[in-house]
Formats: C-alpha cells, structure tokens, sequence
C-alpha cells in the first residue's frame, strides 16, 4: 500500500519510522502504544500479544498490536531482554489544543545498554554501554552506565588484553566504527555473546568533534585531564559515546560524571578465563550466582553498595595503602559489632540513591522516587553518628565529608505528598501549603460539598421545594432534582437537563458557571501540579553531584559492612599485606567450597610461596582428591585480600599480585573452531606471553589434551618456561597428573614437590584433602572410577589389564597375558579385542630377547623370514 493512500497517522508513523529504522516503534496513540507493519509482527511474537489489524478485512489492512501506556515498562523489558532497540514516540502536544493531527515526536531510544528504568536493571549490576574504535595499532574504549553516570575510558594497543577488558565490564552493547577491521569484530562478536553491536560512520569517532561535545557537558579540567593530542583515539571513543547517548536520550545527561580515565596497570589483572574459572561471579556449570564468590561475599544491603563491592571484585588493588585502608576499616567494624550492626540497619533506609540520581536528571523520575530520595537522606544523620567515634581513615573519611543535604531532603518534604501517585500528570503530588495560587485551585474542587450544600439550602428556599437536592454524576455532571410532584413550582430560569420516572433534572446558570468551574480547576489544578512537581525535580537534579558524592560514599560504607558481616560470620582473618613476594598460607580455606561443605566439614591447607626457593609448587595427587580446589582457594585468597577483604585461613600473608592466570579445566570452543587442546594451548599461550614476575599462575593438568608424550613434553617445557627467572620466574601452583614432572625438583632451585595425602584401606582409598610434601607415586585412577560407580566387571578388566602394562606381560598380539585366562559362563575362551595390535612392537620386543649367540645362522634366517612374514601380512 503506498504511502499516499494511508490515513494522516499512518503517515506520520511512517515518517518516523523511517529515521528509527533499527528500532520498536512504540507510537502513543491514547492510552496506548501502538506498533504496525513488520514491528507488529516481530513485538506480538515476542511479547505473546494480539496481531490484529487496521481495515480489517480489507486489501490495504495493516498489521497492528498495542500495549497500555501505564503498563509499558514490562513489555519494553521483554523487547531489550531480546537485543532489540525501542523508540518511545509520545504526544507531544495537548490533543485539544491540536490542529489536525497531533504532533509526534520521539522522546528516547531505550536500548540495551542505555536503560536507566530500575524496573529493567538488576539492583547489584552495573548496565554498560560501550564505545570501542581501532586505529593505528591503538584500540579506544569508552564504557558508560548511564543510570548511574558512570564514564569510564583507557586505551591499549594489546589487542587480545583489550578485548578481555571489554568482557570484564560485561557491556550490553557496543557501538563500533563500519569501517572497522572486520577480524577484530568477528571476534568481538563471538567473545561478547548475545551482546548488541551498532555500527556508526567513521567521522563519529573523530577526536576534535568529540573535544568540542565534551566541552559542553564536562568540565575543562576534565577535557584536559584526558589528554586529547596524546590519546586520539580513545577521546575520539569517549566523543563517540557521548554522541550516541545524546542521539538516544534525546538531551545531554547532566548527571554524567566527569570522565575517568584508567590503566590496566592501576589494578590486579584478571582476564576473562580467570574470572571464569575462579568462577568469581557465576558458576561454570550453569551460570548461577549462587555457588560463586560473589554470593558468598556479597551481604550488602543497597543497590549501589553491591555494584561498588561487585567493582572492588572485579577489580583488586595492587597498591598497598588502598589495600591496607578498606582493610583496617573492616577491622574496625568486625571488632565492634554494635557499630557494624547499627550500620547496617541504618543502612537498610537508604534507597540506591546512584539510580534515583540518574532519573531525575533524565526527567524520568515520579514523586515516589522524590519520597525515597528524602526518606534516604533522613537516614544519613544517623549514620554519621553512628561513625562517631570511627578510627579507620576509610571511615573518618565518609564520616567527615558525606554530605546529609538537609536543604533537598526539607524542599522534597515540604513540597511532595509522602504516598504521591505513580503517574506525574494526574495530581494529588503536591503538599498543601507549598504553593498558594495551586491551594485556591484545590479548594474549588475539594470544597464542592460546602458549596452544593449552601446551593441547596439556598435554592429550596428560593423555591418552597423541601425535597430539592443538588448532585453530580460523571455522565450529567451537576443537576438539581425535583420531583414530579414539585415540577410546578419550578422557577424560571431552570432548564430541564435529564427526566427521570419520579421526577426531573434540571440546570441553572449559577449551577453551570460552578460546573465549568470545578472542571476547569481540575485541569488546572493537574497542570499546575506536574509544573510545581516538574520545578521540584529540576531542583533536585541541580544538586546531582552533591547526590552522586553522598551515593559514592555509602556504597563504600555498604560494602566495607557487608564484608565486615562475612568476615565475622564464616570466620575469616585479616591478611598481612607484603612489601615482597610472599605468599604464606596457614590452614587456608575455599571461600565457596567450605560453605557447601559445612556438614562435612572443610579440611584446611597451608601454602608458602616466594619468587625464589619456593616459587614453583608441583601438586600431585589423584583425581577428586583436592588438588584443584587447593590451588584455586589460592588464587580467591589472594583476589580477596587484594580487594580488601578478611580471608578464609588462620593467618595470611600475601605479597601483592599483578596478575593472576589460570589454566584450569577444559572445553571445545565450537563457536571459535577451537578443540579442547587448541583452547588450552591459547590459554598458555596467553600467560606465557603477559605474565609477568609478580603475577600468579595456576596450571591444572597442562597437556592432558593430546596424546600421553606429547602432553607430558608440553607440560615440561611450560614448567621450565615459567620457572627459569630469566624468562619469567613467576610465583606457580602446578597441578598434574604427570608423575614425571615430579623430577623437576631435582635440577630447580625454586621448585617443590607436593601431594595429596591418600589413605589405602583394601581396594578402597580414602582422600585426606591434606597438602603434604613430596610427589605422589600413584594416580589411583581405577579406584577414583570404582567410588564413581563404573560397573565392577569394568573395575575387574581395568585392574587385569592395569597388572599386565605395568609387568610388560603382553602376549605376541598385544593383548595382557592373564586376559587369556578370560572364561564365560560355559567354561570357554571369551573372545576379547586385543588392547594393542602393533607388530613392530611385538617384533622388537622378541628380537630384544632373543639370545643370537646361541642360534645357527639357518635358523637366525628362518626367524628373520618368519618376522618379515608376520610385518608382511599386516601392511
């Protein structure tokens, strides 16, 4: 149907359509929002609503589906859950007041990573949009929360660092270049699963127009800060990301904190595999929260203070004296309980006072999230009482400058109804009192009984009619009713508005005036009140960075608590931060593992590492017996003391890390092509090539792989890689199955030999879980399957063949020498497919054997022929 045979509406959706291509056209129209063509088709699919039609029937119908107004927020929530983009198109003129068809404009895009609804967002996480660019061997990346102001920027030239870093943030969508190298953004599409990426012409990206629309929203301290001549790209990034926000929010977010620019070098490193095999937010099997660190650590009771504690996560400290700050803090709270306790209950009071912040400076914001802004700032007082007689700097520090703004908490209060509506444009927002001119309007519409009574008594009077009554009703609006007794007496002037079967209604010009009246002022009165309203919330938004200060300071608070709680409750230490590389460890524990044993109870390990004689530890041992989880809990000690967190030991010393790797577990990359040795063969790679002296590598089963010599040669070069000083050095926990690779300690002066404790008892073994000195001489394999439930007829054949490898006794076909005396259940020979069909083995073993000194040369030729027949018969 072409475009000039549509209705006026259906024109003007198409227009705008038109420039929102790539987006849910949510078009108002009423009460709803309607969405037509292709738009119809895809949402209804997705939000399991009615595809009808418009001309229904008809050839030229047109595909519609539509949603309630009010109830907006949920289907928008289901539509970017699905990776698509919503254009909100509102009314943007009173329908009364139009001529022809009321203007329509869109009002914002909602997007993935540009959300700022707290219907949408999950409370402890943060909602990133990225901005990411290449050029000249430089990789650019802005990152940005805009429900919380967050913007964030660096640059790398490392190309595989720099997509990790992307990853760790966890973004929801990212904006690129379409000029871009095409194999960078493959990757990218494959390493950032599920998130959006939108393409944007080059000149977007460009350095001097991102500094000249930075100028109009950020301070000139902070343009400078950024150093725009030595980081082109990056601040051609950052211009990027405020453009596109800009495009999509339709204004300049006043709330977007001063760009903050980072190095990689400014915190503990841990790359994408590091995160996931330490299983630091969710777990491997299954990506669950519960069962990872965070869970465990997380008792924070504010939205932001779990984002802020979820950051410190993330994100460890490689400097001492941060570090040794947020832990004297928790020290102090875990030593005084009533303080923690009192604390966090006050902290229960606080709303997540980031994303209020961010709404009302968007303008999205209703009266209940003014009410829950003053309900947390009353809370604030308190809180600085409470943190009277703190000691800690990181505490007299929120103490002394957390800001209580008394002036916004009495303006809200003063002017704010405390249970106002959810809606902004409906009335009954505003207090009495706050506004005189608002007061009259509402005494017109609410003193309307005064005056009906006052009218009524008037007009029986006038009238002689006793029985008269003045009322009101939605369709007829006010009346005078008289019976049909009384109707001859009705004076002049009445005028019959409705006939009822016992009596009359009728209208009078005073009562008429007061009716136009009473309708007018409601008007009004909604009008006057969404501006009051609307001046309450500019206001507000004008203090937005007292606001962000305060949030700051108590999602510290809040996360300092929370880990203060966890320490206390599962009985963690305060750990000795090192100026060397020691890492010392009595009777450490696994965080997670311990708490998912607390019937069983967890067995606690030492460990004592340096860069020097003890920098290499090689840990053997038998499957399911603790080797994995020994030398994970190492690397979680390390994280959680490096973020400022009492550890799970009886006394810890860590030397700080600047990077953690790990090489831990296996599994096909299908989607990149990768088989489960190529991904374990990148993964060292990668360490091999970033590590540094002070990082911290764990390698579990390296090789395992490829076949059992290749495996091993590779798991030897790796280890002797890693431990000569002058390549790396770096402080290792090597976890194998390799027995060999126990000779290591022989000829390496840093390396060290250690085990799990096994106990035998008959054909059973019992693990220990006990770290001991020394390598393990057996792998125990047949019995791990045995406790694993393999059927015993598998045990028994396993046992048989194991006795015969381990003897050498194979006969001339290869097959293990006590298998021929394999019998069924009739008493004959069970037929059994040979464990080995090699015949130069067989003939080289035979030839080794062979005593020649004793044969005559006939018959050393005969054996010659017979050996040759035999290679002969196989090819």
């Amino acid at each position: 149907m072409g475009i000039k045979n549509l209705t006026p509406a259906m024109r003007q959706y198409c227009g705008i359509k038109e420039q929102y291509p790539d987006c849910i056209l949510f078009f108002r129209m009423g009460d709803f929002y309607e969405m037509f063509f292709d738009d119809a088709e895809k949402a209804s699919r997705i939000l399991d609503i009615a595809l009808t039609s418009r001309n229904k029937n008809k050839d030229d119908a047109i595909p519609l589906c539509g949603v309630p107004y009010h109830a907006a927020a949920s289907y928008i929530a289901r539509l970017i859950e699905e990776g698509l983009k919503v254009a909100i198109c509102e009314q943007v003129e009173d329908p009364k007041e139009a001529k022809g068809i009321v203007k329509r404009d869109v009002v914002r895009v909602v997007t993935p990573g540009l959300n700022a609804d707290a219907d949408m967002l999950v409370p402890k996480e943060n909602n990133y949009f990225a901005a990411v660019s290449y050029r000249d061997g430089v990789f650019g990346l802005a990152v940005v929360d805009i429900s919380t102001g967050e913007f964030l920027v660096t640059d790398m030239t490392d190309r595989e660092a720099f997509i990790g870093e992307l990853v760790g943030f966890e973004v929801k969508e990212i904006v690129v270049p379409d000029d871009g190298d095409d194999a960078f953004l493959r990757d990218l599409t494959s390493r950032m699963d599920g998130c959006l990426i939108t393409k944007r012409p080059p000149d977007y990206f460009d350095c001097a127009a991102a500094v000249a629309a930075m100028t109009e929203v950020f301070s000139e301290c902070c343009i400078e800060s950024l150093s725009a001549a030595a980081h082109p790209v990056m601040t051609g990034t950052a211009g990027a990301a405020l453009r596109y926000i800009e495009e999509t929010q339709k204004s300049q977010l006043a709330h977007l904190r001063d760009i903050r620019f980072y190095t990689a070098a400014t915190y503990l490193i841990l790359d994408e595999t590091a995160k996931r095999n330490l299983e630091l937010f969710e777990t491997i099997q299954g990506g669950r929260t519960e069962g990872s660190l965070f869970h465990v650590l997380d008792a924070t009771v504010t939205g932001m203070g779990g984002r802020r504690l979820r950051s410190w996560l993330a994100f460890p400290r490689v400097d001492k004296e941060g570090i040794t700050r947020r832990l004297a803090a928790v020290s102090e709270l875990v030593t005084d309980y009533a303080v923690k306790e009192k604390l966090r209950l006050l902290l229960h009071g606080v709303y997540d006072l980031e994303r209020l912040g961010g709404r009302i400076t968007m303008g999205t914001a209703n009266g209940r999230d003014l009410i829950q802004l003053k309900q947390s700032l009353q809370s604030v007082p308190d809180i600085v009482d409470a943190l009277g007689g703190a000691i800690a700097p990181f505490l007299v520090d929120i103490r002394d400058r957390i800001d209580d703004m008394a002036d916004i908490a009495a303006l809200v209060e003063r002017a704010i109804q405390d249970e106002p509506p959810m809606t902004v444009r409906e009335g009954h927002l505003i207090k009495p009192g706050y506004n005189d001119g608002l007061d009259e309007i509402v005494s017109v519409s609410t003193d309307g009984k005064k005056w009906i009574a006052a009218l009524e008594k008037k007009e029986r009077s006038r009238t002689g009619i006793a029985t008269l009554k003045v009322g009101f009703n939605n369709v007829f609006g006010y009346y005078i009713e008289v019976s049909k007794a009384n109707t001859h007496l009705i004076p002049d002037g009445y005028v019959r508005k409705q006939t009822l079967v016992n009596g009359e209604r009728y209208i009078n010009e005073e009562l008429k005036e007061y009716e136009s009246t009473v309708l007018n002022a409601e008007e009004e009165r909604k009008r006057r009140e969404y501006e009051l309203f609307a001046g309450v919330r500019d206001r507000v938004a004008g203090e937005i960075r007292r606001i962000q200060h305060t949030a700051s300071l108590i999602a510290d608070l809040d996360a300092i608590a929370s880990l203060a709680d966890v320490a206390e409750r599962n009985n963690y230490v305060c750990p000795h931060i090192a100026e060397d590389d020691r890492i010392e460890i009595i009777e450490g524990r696994h965080p997670v593992v311990e708490r998912i044993r607390q019937s069983g109870g967890f067995v606690p390990n030492d460990l004592s590492m340096d860069c020097d004689g003890n920098r290499f530890l090689i840990i053997t041992g038998p499957n399911m017996a603790g080797k994995s989880t020994y030398i994970r809990q190492t690397a979680l000690i390390v994280i959680m003391a490096q973020m400022g967190s009492f550890v799970p030991a009886r006394s810890a010393t860590v030397g700080i890390v600047d990077k953690i790797f790990t090489r831990v577990g296996a599994a096909d990359n299908l989607a990149r092509g990768q088989s489960t040795f190529m991904v374990e063969m990148t993964e060292v790679a990668a360490l091999l090539q970033k590590a540094t002296r002070k990082s911290l590598i764990l390698l579990d089963e390296v090789g395992r792989g490829t076949s059992t010599f290749d495996g091993l040669s590779i798991a030897w070069a790796v280890a002797e890689y890693i431990h000569d000083r002058e390549r790396l050095g770096a402080r290792t926990l090597f976890a194998t199955h390799y027995h060999e690779l126990t000779d290591m300690a022989r000829t390496g002066d840093g390396i060290r030999n250690y085990s799990i404790a096994v106990k035998e008892w008959g054909d059973d073994v019992i693990f220990l879980r006990k770290i001991v000195p020394g390598g393990a001489t057996r792998s125990y394999g047949i019995q791990v399957a045995r406790l694993a439930g393999v059927p015993g007829a598998v045990i028994d054949r396993a046992r048989e063949i194991l006795e015969n490898l381990e003897k050498g006794e194979l006969d001339d076909v290869g097959m293990p020498t006590l298998a021929r005396g394999g019998m069924d259940d009739k008493g004959e020979r069970q037929e059994r497919l040979p464990l080995f069909v090699d015949d130069e083995e067989t003939i080289l073993r035979e030839i080794s054997s062979t005593d020649v000194a004793r044969m005559t040369p006939l018959e050393a030729l005969k054996k010659i022929d017979e050996w040759q027949k035999k290679l002969t018969s196989t090819e």
